[in-house]
């Protein structure tokens, strides 16, 4: 006759092993069927259930069983069930409620063994042997509740690895696993008998300490977790550089309970990684407004289109004297922030995926508006890098100039540098298919970036524009006259057209035209225009002469 009753519950901070308790142990879910994988990690093949509990083990009462285990509710008691279960070595049941699982035990060691050996399962990251999230939880809050109304301060640091991700896509995963070891060790060489890391999660690790002489000892331990992961790391005989950034709180400063902390030293490791990574940054109040900030425009940015906030600018362009087109430039306003840089939100329009629809809105509007222009007027358009690389993009371009009726010849798409330097064959597929349709192409911001000459071998831009970097001392810098005077040439030679942005000045624009430079665009061509002023100003341009626009 078997026996079911609740056990005393003495799980205790030993780490003592039971050599062959794994043979015994397997982890079943809350519906008690088998777990395959546990914390992340592959278990041992000896401890993967191939059945559910119920085929395991059918001599159970499956109602009784389930009956006492709901009686126990959260209880940590685990649920003791004795007598011969007809295996041989068997002579009951131990079934622990760890989390969201059941680990199942056919008991014959120790119960103390028992129960050790599954804490430090549950409590432990099988790889690195630091202890895990759990751990990390539960070590925080005791350590949080001994500090409080004492004079003693704790600092808790979150570190990740820059540029693991590399390591695990060229070298495979076993490289990395190394890697998270080596970096392991590294980390606990530089601790101290007040400090403990852990292991959260991939590439994410902890140190909690404690002790005198915090915050400022929190600041010296981070900056020498950061200087120790400037070192090379060696798998396989291959030297790997993977920085660290980190991100510090501590307590009670910057929070009292283990929510307030963990956020702020992951507001501040966010800052870390914004700075350039490789840095240890502390926690400050400003960090927060400032991502608090950020997430607001994110979570507005997917509005802006549907509630019509953004609208577009249009910045004329000159060449040979005369106006002959504008360039379209997307604004967003904001209705509690006011007016957004295209610099603030493009980048998180690019992340959140929402880039191509908002730049579909601006090609649409965009070459409406030029159908109002004289017919010689082009309207250029920037591409982002996310737009590019958007499947179909041809096609999408081609079918809104045939919906608006705007000519091919009068549309001007303007990419960056950044966006050829992946999938190379596909991107010059892309611009050999829009020059097929008669689109004009433009490479903006030419000499700032990457500046690969092959790309004008490759293919044959119709325009490069200068970035106004070089126009900005370009009436006293020497290097700049000789960087422009270059690209001038370099264009005419590959039969290219040359604008040059940022002119403010009369005599940058006589600099540049006698070089050869073709158009012009600036402060001193005109600001850019609201929609409402586009008339007047091309009907101004069109009938008087202006020492602005050089002949």
């Amino acid at each position: 006759m078997r026996k079911i009753r609740a056990a005393p519950s003495a799980l205790g901070q030993t780490e003592a092993k039971a050599s062959n308790l794994i043979d015994r142990l397997l982890f079943f879910d809350r519906d008690f069927n088998p777990v395959e994988n546990l914390l992340g990690n592959e278990l041992p093949a000896a401890v993967k259930p191939a059945a559910s509990f119920w085929e395991h083990f059918p001599e159970l009462d499956k109602s009784a069983i389930t009956l006492a285990l709901r009686s126990l509710g959260d209880s940590a008691q685990p649920l003791q069930i004795s007598g011969d279960l007809g295996t041989p070595a068997s002579h009951g049941l131990t079934i622990y409620r760890i989390g969201d699982l059941f680990a199942v035990v056919r008991s014959e060691e120790t119960i103390d063994d028992e129960r050790a050996t599954l804490l430090h399962l549950a409590t432990h990251d099988p790889l690195t042997g630091l202890p895990n999230r759990r751990q990390f939880s539960e070590d925080l809050a005791v350590l949080l509740r001994e500090t409080a109304g004492s004079d003693e301060t704790l600092s808790l640091m979150q570190l990740d690895l820059d540029d693991f991700k590399p390591v695990n896509d060229t070298l495979g995963h076993p490289a990395g696993d190394k890697l998270l070891q080596l970096a392991a060790s590294r980390i606990q060489e530089c601790l101290t008998r007040d400090d403990r890391a852990y292991r959260l999660a991939g590439d994410e690790f902890t140190v909690i300490s404690r002790g005198l002489g915090h915050p400022a000892k929190g600041h010296q331990l981070a900056e020498a977790l950061v200087d120790a992961f400037k070192k090379p790391f060696t798998i396989d005989g291959i030297a790997l550089f993977v920085g660290a950034s980190i991100g510090i709180s501590a307590a009670p400063p910057d929070g009292t309970t283990p929510e307030q902390l963990m956020k702020a030293s992951d507001v501040a490791l966010y800052a870390a990684k914004k700075d350039g990574r490789g840095r240890a940054r502390p926690f400050d109040p400003s960090m927060l407004e400032l991502l608090e900030q950020r997430e607001l425009l994110r979570r507005s940015l997917r509005m802006a289109l549907v509630q019509q906030q953004f609208f577009i600018e249009y910045q004329p362009i000159a060449e040979g004297g005369s106006i002959v087109g504008f360039e379209a430039l997307l604004r967003w306003h904001h209705p509690l922030l006011g007016k957004i840089p295209p610099t603030a939100f493009i980048p998180m329009a690019e992340a959140d995926g929402i880039m191509p629809e908002i730049g579909a809105w601006v090609l649409e509007q965009a070459c409406r508006e030029a159908m109002k222009w004289p017919q010689n007027y082009i309207v250029a358009v920037n591409l982002s890098a996310a737009e590019f690389l958007t499947s179909g993009l041809t096609d999408r371009v081609s079918q809104t100039l045939d919906l608006i009726g705007l000519p091919p010849d009068r549309l001007e798409l303007e990419i960056t540098e950044s966006v050829l330097l992946e999938r190379t064959v596909n991107n010059i597929d892309t611009l050999n298919t829009l020059n097929v349709l008669g689109i004009r192409i433009s490479l903006d911001d030419f000499g700032t970036e990457y500046s690969s000459l092959s790309y004008l071998k490759t293919f044959p831009f119709d325009t490069i524009k200068i970035d106004k970097y070089f126009i900005t001392d370009l009436e006293s810098d020497l290097k700049s006259q000789a960087i422009v005077r270059c690209i001038v040439n370099l264009a005419h030679d590959l039969d290219m057209q040359v604008t040059a942005e940022g002119v403010e000045t009369l005599g940058q624009a006589e600099w540049l035209r006698s070089v050869g430079c073709d158009r012009l665009q600036g402060y001193l061509i005109s600001r850019p225009l609201p929609v409402q002023a586009i008339g007047e100003f091309i009907t101004r341009a069109e009938t008087s002469v202006s020492p602005a626009l050089p002949q």
